[in-house]
């Protein structure tokens, strides 16, 4: 029974033998038979030295080589039509060597897609026949049905619009409350004591919407005890004054 051995890089004897012809750096086509066999037979006895089985293969091919080496000194001439020509010994080698770096080539790239291969992950196949058996469907409308579906549309997208709005609206009011409080606060606090009317503490005086957010913030600190206010009279002045709570820190509006 014969074994493969691998003892570094070398799976098998033309393994060994194309590493050496590439380390010495000759060309394939043009071996030199005498310099490479030495070295093949001298790796060969370094296996034999460290106890190592040397495979039939192995030994195969040291014996081919020698019988090579042997032909180079006493080459032999065949006749052709052009003559007699020189055979080459090493034709035969040439051949094989050709050959087993094609198919080593060949296992190289097979195992580099292998290797790309296992890292690919593929998605189950699902069955998607239920989607497939229900075909489309299309709608038969005469121009007023369509006209009907299309002004439902339009309600509904000005209806989402106008909640759009409103909620842009109500968020533009809650940070105008806090500046107001934050204003009313401050206009408090530099004069301690003072009692305001409510016209003082309208800061920009444009519109109604002006007082409208003035008002309510005062109400607002007023719930909180920041500040004190009263109306003598109905629809009479209203007068504003610094809190219990005016000066607890920073007054903040929560919604």
């Amino acid at each position: 029974m014969s074994y493969k051995v691998k003892l570094q890089t070398f799976e098998g004897p033309f393994d060994l033998l194309v590493y050496l012809i590439e380390n010495a750096q000759m060309s394939i086509y043009d071996i030199e038979i005498s310099l490479i066999t030495s070295q093949y037979l001298e790796y060969i006895k370094t296996m034999q030295e460290m106890d190592v089985a040397v495979s039939t293969e192995f030994m195969v091919l040291a014996s081919s080589l020698i019988e090579i080496k042997s032909k180079m000194i006493l080459p032999r001439m065949s006749e052709s039509k052009e003559g007699f020509i020189e055979e080459d010994p090493r034709t035969e080698l040439v051949a094989r060597l050709l050959e087993y770096k094609k198919f080593k080539k060949a296992a190289e790239i097979l195992r580099e897609q292998e290797e790309a291969a296992s890292r690919i992950f593929q998605k189950p196949q699902e069955d998607i026949s239920r989607f497939l058996e229900q075909p489309d469907e299309y709608l038969s409308l005469d121009i007023k049905q369509f006209a009907g579906a299309f002004t439902v549309f339009l309600e509904k997208k000005q209806r989402v619009e106008a909640v759009r709005r409103q909620y842009t609206r109500i968020e533009r009011e809650r940070a105008s409350m806090e500046s107001r409080i934050k204003y009313i606060a401050d206009k408090l606090r530099r004069k301690v004591g003072q009692i305001f009317n409510f016209n003082e503490l309208i800061p920009d005086k444009k519109d109604r919407y002006d007082v409208v957010v003035t008002f309510v913030s005062i109400l607002e600190m007023a719930k909180e005890r920041v500040v004190k206010v009263r109306q003598r009279t109905t629809y009479g002045n209203i007068e504003v004054e610094s809190g219990e709570r005016l000066n607890e820190g920073d007054v903040k509006y929560e919604q």
